[in-house]
């Protein structure tokens, strides 16, 4: 069974000095090179939000990052200005070593929706092409690893698990956010949907 290696918005933004910086974001930059240097496969996400989107706090008047509002297709929270198209927050870390990725996958660019996923937006309804991709290439598994934890990189194993594929998460190549328990909640949401969490080494053994 074919593997690929799904790298998760590792980009400046979430790293140290970024917008929204996740703590230890960069620390996982040699773990996620060693991973795509051993995968036959990688595929990278990327946030690339247009200026103004609906996601950002700055959007809403009296708003403040981190609070939630209701939106059509449930709640939201709000962020600051992050990864915005063509800045240097949204670029990825000058570290990452993406020689071998073949395909990137962007999300968050319509501007009323919000994308934590590789697979789907906010919506949940909107594709974003990365199953079809796979399918095509007869890849069955998935390995994930980036950034965050809790947040793009979770909605992004549990939603390749509803696509029908086997997915692992490499627990020491991700960084959270942990906003509110929001970790814990994360962890226990992908148990359910039948997520393996391995180890670095691990992960290597499965390429």
């Amino acid at each position: 069974m074919s593997t690929a290696l799904v790298v998760v918005d590792l980009q400046n933004d979430f790293c140290p000095g970024g917008a929204l910086a996740v703590p230890g974001g960069e620390r996982i930059v040699p773990a996620v090179n060693r991973l795509a240097a051993h995968f036959e496969h990688v595929i990278l996400t990327q946030d690339w939000h247009p200026p103004g989107h609906m996601s950002f706090a700055s959007a809403h008047k009296g708003k403040q990052p981190f609070e939630t509002i209701a939106l059509a297709y449930g709640e939201q929270t709000l962020w600051p200005d992050h990864c915005v198209q063509g800045t240097f927050g949204a670029e990825f870390h000058r570290l990452l070593n993406a020689q071998k990725a073949e395909l990137v996958i962007r999300k968050g660019f319509r501007p009323g929706i919000d994308s934590y996923s590789a697979f789907r937006e906010n919506d949940r309804a909107t594709r974003t092409g990365l199953a079809g991709y796979l399918g095509e290439r007869a890849i069955r598994r998935i390995v994930l690893c980036g950034l965050a934890t809790d947040f793009c990189v979770g909605w992004s194993a549990i939603d390749g698990r509803v696509a029908g594929f086997e997915v692992a998460l490499v627990e020491d190549a991700c960084a959270a956010i942990d906003l509110d328990g929001s970790l814990q909640r994360a962890r226990g949401e992908m148990d359910r949907a039948g997520v393996c969490r391995i180890s670095l080494e691990q992960a290597l053994g499965t390429a």
